[in-house]
């Protein structure tokens, strides 16, 4: 497993933007974003292949609920993520946590089977 450590949450009124980080210690083949709010489930947020031995090299997948207004990214080098947030909705708000796997994310489960960070939290406020 690695250790993640992740950055950037904080507090924006709607329509507002934030943008996390998550650096890897190691090496990764995924990595990605989930969330969960008070009382509800734990949700995928988004993901990318961050392995450049990977046939999906750079693929990303969002939630429905997201798409169109989050952006995922890779910074190789540094073994970092970021999720950029925009158009922030009050039901936004919940815990962030980052993931990471040295296998395939082909589902959620599987990306959320190996290594997680100690989570960060936005909140949107109306």
């Amino acid at each position: 497993q690695v250790q993640l450590v992740e950055s950037g949450g904080g507090s924006v009124q709607a329509g507002g933007s934030l943008r996390l980080s998550c650096a890897a210690s190691g090496y990764t083949y995924c990595m990605g974003w989930f969330r969960q709010a008070p009382g509800k489930e734990r949700e995928g947020v988004a993901r990318i292949y961050t392995s450049s031995t990977s046939a999906f090299y750079a693929d990303t997948y969002y939630a429905d609920s997201v798409k169109g207004r989050f952006t995922i990214s890779q910074e190789n080098a540094k073994n970092t993520v970021f999720l950029q947030m925009n158009s922030l909705k009050p039901e936004d708000t919940a815990m962030y946590y980052c993931a990471a796997t040295a296998s395939a994310c082909n589902t959620w489960s599987q990306l959320a089977d190996n290594s997680w960070g100690q989570g960060t939290q936005v909140t949107v406020s109306s």
